[in-house]
């Protein structure tokens, strides 16, 4: 498995998590609450946390190219919903 985080400063970290959730529970296996969520693809899983300041997100994938290519979903998803900040900050490690 190959696994990266990016902690993407923001305070509407909650807002964008429900909201990202809800966009793909249309089409993915998603669970979520106001702290938290998990979106399951069918190669990889996505958790978020929401904190204060920052949204911390996971993308756990079964090989390095299929994390690379969920991460750059995950960020134009977020970056999509947070337009009155994006481009949001990724520091994928």
């Amino acid at each position: 498995m190959s696994t990266a985080t990016a902690h993407v400063p923001t305070a509407n970290a909650s807002k964008y998590l429900q909201q990202l959730c809800k966009h793909w529970g249309h089409k993915l296996e998603v669970s979520f609450d106001d702290k938290a969520g998990t979106v399951r693809f069918q190669e990889a899983v996505v958790t978020m946390t929401a904190g204060e300041e920052a949204l911390s997100v996971t993308v756990e994938a079964v090989s390095d190219e299929i994390r690379d290519r969920i991460e750059g979903v995950v960020a134009s998803h977020l970056d999509r919903f947070a337009f009155r900040e994006a481009p949001l900050t990724f520091n994928w490690a």
